[in-house]
């Protein structure tokens, strides 16, 4: 039962999710006894992969071929089949879980998301997966004989495997869209909500637009990206493209910071999958305490600041 992995990139360079990625990859061929190939397209870099356990690389260059899911579902199939494959494994980024569908129906393949571990058991193949808003786990059996998982962002260490991997150029047969992009517009100078270990967050609490000022010496501080609650992003103190949640950005960092958000269920859903949440909270009966791993009762006017001071102090000290 052979794997294959498709390698994301953003602006040809991989990211931990990536390496996340690969590395389950790795681990899975190993109890199936198999090798790992994987797939890139437009990746600077490919051969690095190899630090990670692939045994073949597949590369996919074409400039003109920005991330269209329709046309990447049909790339990674067609490699797929090529090579004898069983078991397609992607991230869960955004762009990942839009392509895993149209792969799936594709690849004609039984599709897991959220999945959070090695497979239990290869026959029946069984999966662990997070389940109802990241509140619970199920272990889920798929039957098809083609698979397709998606691995839930910060659940697999990253492990280096050495190998020397075959190198291979693949020209595959695009097929035509009726999808054009036509202008990207991407933010600089900041993390990303996607990609941040750390993410501070605020909420309507924060009164204004300006105290958000607040939130991002804090995250400056903290090498982390800034986020908000919908209400915020609603009332346009903040771009939606901050807004995190069931309704907003999905967020899965190694430590969220909720700052003067009360916690409706939706916002809680979003982030919980975050390994561990604090919340500063003026009021002691906010339901974020409830899902929080550690909580401040107090004025975010008075703790932010101190925080964001001793953080400077600490590290200072410590450089």
């Amino acid at each position: 039962m052979s794997v294959l992995v498709y390698a994301n990139s953003s602006e040809g360079k991989f990211k931990k999710a990536t390496l996340e990625v690969v590395s389950y990859g790795r681990e899975l061929a190993d109890q199936l006894k198999s090798d790992l190939t994987i797939i890139t397209i437009n990746a600077e870099e490919p051969k690095q992969l190899e630090k990670y356990g692939a045994n073949k690389i597949i590369t996919v260059s074409d400039n003109d071929l920005g991330f269209n899911a329709k046309l990447y579902a049909g790339i990674i199939c067609e490699a797929a089949s090529d090579n004898n494959i069983k078991i397609v494994i992607i991230d869960s980024s955004a762009d990942g879980k839009y392509l895993a569908p149209l792969l799936s129906v594709k690849f004609n393949a039984g599709y897991v998301s959220n999945v959070v571990g090695a497979p239990t058991n290869i026959e029946p193949f069984t999966v662990k997966r997070k389940a109802f808003s990241n509140k619970a786990f199920s272990n889920t059996i798929v039957t098809s004989e083609r698979k397709v998982i998606g691995l839930s962002k910060n659940s697999f260490e990253i492990k280096e495997n050495p190998t020397t991997a075959i190198v291979e150029d693949f020209k595959p047969n695009l097929s035509s869209t009726t999808i054009k992009s036509e202008a990207i517009d991407k933010a600089s100078g900041k993390i990303s909500i996607a990609d941040a270990d750390i993410v501070v967050s605020g909420g309507r609490g924060l009164k204004t637009s300006e105290n958000f000022k607040l939130i991002e010496d804090l995250a400056e501080v903290l090498g982390a990206a800034t986020a908000c609650s919908k209400p915020v992003s609603d009332m346009g103190w903040r771009p939606h493209g901050e807004h995190v949640g069931q309704t907003g950005k999905p967020v899965a960092a190694n430590l969220y910071v909720a700052v003067a958000i009360s916690g409706a269920i939706q916002h809680i859903a979003g982030v919980n999958a975050s390994k561990t949440k604090v919340a500063i909270n003026i009021d002691a009966e906010a339901p974020f305490f409830k899902a929080a791993d550690y909580g401040i009762v107090g004025d975010a006017f008075e703790i932010v600041p101190e925080l964001t001071k001793k953080i400077k102090e600490f590290k200072a000290e410590n450089v």
